[in-house]
């Protein structure tokens, strides 16, 4: 079973988030960790090897520092790692960010492809999905057990409301996963030392660039929430502001 499970690079949930000087993303001067459902779509890549066995690749897009997640990806057990590497990647959609992944992996024969579910910074949810139909592959979404068969894997979706799906999925497919699936390994000692030894092919921007389009999305302005407070004195007898404010709470504020 060849595997190829895709990374991103996000913003630390802690991070202090400053905004860049046009307004329109975040300053570089915060710190970086892997995206959490990706982490748990690695993790189920790295068990079904255990299973099955085969090769689990990992990719990322992104400037240099996005290298992080991949090395660290590879000392938990990954094989070998591709990197799109170029401050380029970042402004890409998830329509350009799929089809830039589809033009690197070209040349490669991939049983299943793993995304997370979405991302913690965006939170589109649409580059896997995106990148089963430019591949012509079928795919399912939220997954949350996976498992072998003789027509290619049964897989376990969450649908809404406590309720599952199980549904038969022939390969080669895209799986999104949902964060939960698993339990998250940690990178041993000697995992680290060997991933420095693990190949890494980069790409270029490029590379790619005649597979992109202008972006069909773009972030246009982001802003802080403005913090404002008014106080409003309620005169009169007893029974009329009582009449008033619960006016107010049902009409204004719309909390009865």
């Amino acid at each position: 079973m060849k595997i190829l499970v895709c990374i991103k690079q996000v913003p630390q949930k802690d991070a202090t988030l400053k905004l860049n000087e046009a307004g329109t993303w975040i300053r570089e001067d915060v710190s970086y960790e892997a995206n959490e459902p990706d982490a748990f779509a690695l993790e189920e890549a790295l068990r079904q090897k255990e299973k099955l066995s085969g090769e689990v690749v990992v990719l990322t897009a992104g400037p240099a520092r996005a290298q992080q997640v991949l090395r660290e990806a590879l000392a938990k057990g990954a094989d070998r790692a591709i990197h799109l590497e170029g401050d380029g990647f970042v402004g890409l959609d998830a329509y350009n960010t799929a089809r830039a992944i589809a033009a690197a992996i070209q040349d490669e024969k991939f049983d299943l492809i793993f995304t997370g579910l979405q991302s913690d910074d965006y939170g589109y949810a649409q580059t896997g999905v995106i990148l089963a139909e430019i591949l012509g592959w079928p795919h399912a979404t939220i997954i949350m057990h996976i498992e072998k068969s003789e027509s290619g894997i049964r897989v376990k979706r969450e649908l809404e409301a406590g309720f599952f799906q199980h549904v038969d999925v022939p390969l080669p497919a895209v799986l999104t996963i949902q964060s939960g699936i698993n339990k998250l390994r940690y990178a041993t000692l000697i995992g680290i030392k060997q991933a420095k030894n693990k190949p890494m092919r980069k790409v270029t921007m490029a590379e790619v660039e005649a597979s992109l389009s202008p972006n069909l999305q773009k972030i246009e302005k982001l802003y802080l929430p403005l913090k404002s407070k008014n106080t409003e004195f309620l005169e009169g007898a007893p029974a009329d502001i009582a009449k008033k404010l619960v006016e107010k709470l049902k009409n204004e504020m719309r909390v009865l």
